[in-house]
């Protein structure tokens, strides 16, 4: 019976780290280990928490780097 939730969430692991490639990991580490253990706290939903995570650190790594590439010009 656990063995569907599982999979599933290692597809959407798979698919989320898959995509970001090499190139775009900025932010997705850090923000996947918060994510993960804010996620445990808030109901053992770590993965989700990850994933969600992992997405946010890339956005605001790739905010950061706009505004650093700004302030450069």
């Amino acid at each position: 019976m656990k063995a569907r939730p599982i999979r599933i969430a290692l597809v959407a692991i798979t698919l989320v780290f898959g995509a970001a490639g090499t190139a775009n990991a900025a932010g997705c580490i850090k923000g996947a280990v918060v994510g993960g253990v804010a996620g445990h706290y808030a109901g053992h939903h770590a993965v989700v928490g990850a994933v969600g995570g992992c997405m946010v650190g890339r956005h605001l790594a790739k905010q950061r780097a706009q505004e650093q590439a700004a302030q450069a010009q």
